[in-house]
C-alpha cells in the first residue's frame, strides 16, 4: 500500500476517532482492568473494595464494627461505625468531598499520608469503581449529628449531597446493585464472602465483622447470619488453619510475634504439625499475596538461619548419624505459618497485587523472626528437640525424593529429555502458541489426535485415574508413570538453578502455555479433573499462578430440529433451544446426550471442545490461598467426616421410584 493509499484508503482515522473517556466511563468500558474480571471473582471483589474502606477506618483506630448484608434482591449493604466519609465542600473539584470520593477515579484519603498510615487499596479506584459498575448505589453518611445521602446511577450522581435527618452515631452505609449488563453473574455466594470476612477478622484483631444473608431464612424467618471476631488475631488464625486441614500438631505451642521493625508492623504465627507440607499464608495490608514476595523471603531466610544454627549446636550427633546435610526446605515441612505485615507504601509486582516487591521489608521480617525464634528455642528445649527431629526426618525423605525425581529428569545420551511414548506432540516449538490437552482415556485421546490442529495442539492421553498426590509422600508421586509423563511432557524441572527449595517447580522451560484438562462431562470425568488439579496445586502451583491451567468444557447435548442443530453445554441451553425452535415441545426435538468424549468423532471433538474459535475453556486460578488449601485437604485428604458433610450439604437429592 502506498503512502497516499494509507492516507486516503481504508477507514478514515482522524481526531474524531480518538475517544476520551471521562469520569468513570473508563471503568465501565474496561472493567476487568480495575477489578480483575467480570465473572464471579470480580462480582465479589466489589464487596471487598467497600469493606476495605471500612477496614482502613479500623486500622486508623476509628471503627470496630462492620456489617455486611446480602439483600433479598442480591444487592449488598456495607455499614460501619467509622468517622463517615467527609461531606464538606472540596475546593478544587467544586463539589462535596463525598461526591468526589464516589465519582472520581484516583480520589480518596489513601494518598494523604496524614489520614491513613496503611491501607489495602492505594490506587484510589476502590469505591468509585464499585459505583461505576452498579446500576444504582446509595450512600448514607452519619456525621456531625446528621444523616447525609447521595444516590448514583452507573456512577453518575442523581442529585447533590443532601441532609435527610439527624442521628447520634457516626459511620457510612453503602448499598449497591451490581450491573447485570457488565457482570456475567450477579448472584452472590455466601461462602465466598464468609471466607474473606473471616480472614479479615483474624488479620485485624479486635474488629467485629458480621455477615447476614437476607435471601436465606429459616422456618422462623430468621436470616442466616454469622459474626467474626478474634482477640488473638493471626495466632488464632494459624490454629484454625491447622484444624481445618485436619493436621495433628507436633507441638501445642503457637510461636507468635507481634512487633514493629523499621516502622513496619509485623505479626507472624508459626505452628508445626506431623504432616509433610508447608502451608504458608502471607498478607500485606490484608491483601493475600499468593505469590509471596520480600516478606516471605525474609521469613524463610530467618527460619533457616536460626533453626540450622540451633540444630548444628544441639543435635550435631543425630545429623551426623543420619548422614545428611540439612537444607532450608527441611525446616519448613509440616509448617503452618501466617505472615501479616502492614506497609505504608507497598509496591506490588503486577496489578493483581499478589507479590510484594518492597526490598526493605525482607530485612525487617528477617530481623523480627530471627529474634523471636531464637528466644523461643532457648526457652523451650523440649519443643526445639521435637522440631529438629522432624527436620532430620524431612531431610532423609528429601534425599529419597531427589533420587526418584532424578530418574524423571535424567537426560538421554543424545542430549534431549525423552518424551512420554503416548504424547502426540505439536510441530510448533513456540510455547506461547502451544497447547497440551490432558485427555481422559485412550479412545478420546485417539479422536483428539485425529481432530486436533497438529501445528499447535499436543495430546497426552491419561490411563485411568492418576495418583491422588494429596495422600502420597513427595517421592511416591515421582514413582507414578502418569505423574511422570505429565511433568516430563511439560518440561518442568524441580529445584534447579541454585534454588534452595528442591520442591519448587521451575517453569522457565514450560513447553506449552495452555495446559487443558479434557475429561468427560460425568462424575468420573470430574474426579479425574480434580485429581489432575490436585497434582498441579500441590506440586506445580506456579503453572496455575501464571495462568496456564485450563479445563475444557465439552457439550452435554446435541439438539436437532429439522435442519437446525446446536450443541448445548448445559440443561439451560437445551431448554432455551427447545423454547426457541419447538415452542417448548420437547417431543419434537431430537436430543443426543454425550456421555463421554469418546462418543464424539474427531470433527465433533474439534468443533465443540478444541477449536479456539468456538470452544469454552475455564481458566483455573487461586483466589483465596487458605480456602483453596482447605478444599483440597477436605476433598482429597484422609479425613472422611468433613468430606461427607460437604457432600450432604451440596448434593442434589433425587426422588427415585423404586
Amino acid at each position: 500500500m502506498t503512502q497516499e493509499e494509507k492516507m486516503n484508503g481504508g477507514q478514515e482515522y482522524s481526531a474524531s476517532n480518538i475517544q476520551v473517556l471521562e469520569g468513570l466511563e473508563a471503568v465501565r468500558k474496561r472493567p476487568a482492568m480495575y477489578i480483575g474480571d467480570i465473572s464471579e471473582k470480580g462480582l465479589h471483589h466489589l464487596v471487598y473494595e467497600v469493606v476495605d474502606n471500612s477496614i482502613d477506618e479500623a486500622l486508623a483506630g476509628y471503627c470496630d464494627h462492620i456489617e455486611v448484608f446480602i439483600n433479598e434482591d442480591n444487592s449488598i449493604t456495607v455499614q460501619d461505625n467509622g468517622r463517615g466519609i467527609p461531606v464538606d465542600f472540596h475546593e478544587k473539584e467544586q463539589k462535596s468531598a463525598l461526591e468526589v470520593v464516589m465519582t472520581v477515579l484516583h480520589a480518596g484519603g489513601k494518598f494523604d499520608k496524614g489520614s491513613y498510615k496503611v491501607s489495602g487499596g492505594l490506587h484510589g479506584v476502590g469505591v468509585s469503581c464499585v459505583n461505576a459498575l452498579s446500576t444504582h448505589m446509595t450512600t448514607n453518611v452519619f456525621r456531625n449529628g446528621k444523616i447525609y445521602q447521595q444516590e448514583y446511577s452507573c456512577g453518575k450522581p442523581l442529585y447533590s449531597v443532601k441532609e435527610i435527618g439527624e442521628c447520634d452515631r457516626t459511620g457510612t452505609r453503602q448499598t449497591f446493585w451490581p450491573d447485570g449488563s457488565i457482570f456475567t453473574v450477579t448472584t452472590y455466594k455466601y461462602e465466598t464472602l464468609q471466607n474473606r470476612l473471616r480472614e479479615l477478622a483474624y488479620l485485624n484483631k479486635g474488629i467485629t465483622i458480621s455477615l447476614t444473608d437476607l435471601r436465606d431464612k429459616d422456618e422462623e424467618g430468621n436470616p442466616r447470619t454469622e459474626t467474626f471476631h478474634s482477640e488473638e488475631g493471626v495466632k488464632e488464625f494459624v490454629r484454625f488453619l491447622n484444624n481445618q486441614n485436619s493436621n495433628t500438631p507436633l507441638i501445642d505451642d503457637v510461636i507468635y510475634l507481634n512487633t514493629e521493625k523499621q516502622g513496619v508492623p509485623i505479626e507472624i504465627a508459626i505452628m508445626y504439625n506431623t504432616g509433610y507440607r508447608e502451608n504458608l499464608y502471607s498478607y500485606v495490608n490484608n491483601i493475600n499475596t499468593i505469590e509471596g514476595g520480600t516478606h516471605v523471603v525474609g521469613f524463610r531466610t530467618a527460619l533457616t538461619r536460626v533453626l540450622k544454627k540451633y540444630a548444628e549446636e544441639n543435635n550435631a550427633k543425630a545429623i551426623e548419624k543420619a548422614k545428611i546435610e540439612i537444607q532450608g526446605e527441611d525446616f519448613r515441612e509440616g509448617l503452618v505459618t501466617v505472615i501479616s505485615v502492614k506497609v505504608a507504601e507497598p509496591q506490588f509486582e503486577g496489578q493483581t497485587k499478589t507479590k510484594l516487591g518492597n526490598s526493605e521489608i525482607s530485612g525487617a521480617v528477617n530481623q523480627a523472626v530471627g529474634e523471636a525464634l531464637s528466644n523461643y528455642l532457648e526457652e523451650h528445649p523440649k519443643e526445639a528437640k521435637q522440631i529438629v527431629d522432624k527436620v532430620i526426618l524431612a531431610a532423609t525423605a528429601r534425599i529419597a525424593a531427589r533420587k526418584a525425581r532424578e530418574t524423571v529428569q535424567r537426560k538421554s545420551p543424545m542430549g534431549g529429555g525423552g518424551m512420554p511414548g503416548k504424547l502426540a506432540d505439536c510441530s510448533s516449538r513456540v510455547p506461547e502458541e502451544c497447547e497440551l490437552f490432558l485427555v481422559e482415556g485412550d479412545s478420546a485421546g485417539g479422536s483428539a489426535k485425529q481432530g486436533r490442529s497438529r501445528a499447535t495442539q499436543a495430546i497426552l492421553p491419561l490411563r485411568g485415574k492418576i495418583l491422588n498426590v494429596e495422600k502420597a509422600m513427595w517421592h511416591k508421586a515421582f514413582e507414578s508413570d502418569e505423574v511422570n509423563n505429565i511433568i516430563t511432557a511439560l518440561g518442568i524441572r524441580f529445584g534447579v538453578d541454585g534454588d534452595d527449595d528442591s520442591k519448587k517447580a521451575n517453569i522457565d522451560k514450560l513447553r506449552y502455555h495452555k495446559v487443558i484438562i479434557m475429561a468427560d462431562a460425568d462424575v468420573d470425568g470430574a474426579h479425574i479433573a480434580t485429581l489432575v488439579m490436585t497434582l498441579f496445586y500441590r506440586y506445580m502451583p506456579e503453572v496455575i499462578q501464571a495462568g496456564h491451567l485450563y479445563i475444557a468444557n465439552p457439550p452435554l447435548y446435541k439438539c436437532t430440529k429439522g435442519k437446525v442443530s446446536e450443541y448445548c453445554y448445559n440443561d439451560e441451553e437445551r431448554l432455551a433451544f427447545i423454547e426457541k425452535y419447538a415452542d417448548g415441545n420437547e417431543g419434537s426435538i431430537h436430543t443426543q446426550r454425550y456421555k463421554g468424549l469418546g462418543e464424539m468423532n474427531p470433527e465433533q471433538l474439534w468443533e465443540t471442545t478444541m477449536n479456539p474459535e468456538t470452544r469454552y475453556l475455564k481458566q483455573v486460578h487461586i483466589e483465596n490461598a487458605a480456602e483453596t488449601d482447605y478444599i483440597f485437604s477436605m476433598l482429597m485428604g484422609d479425613d472422611v467426616a468433613p468430606r461427607r458433610e460437604f457432600i450432604e450439604k451440596n448434593a442434589t437429592y433425587a426422588n427415585i421410584d423404586a
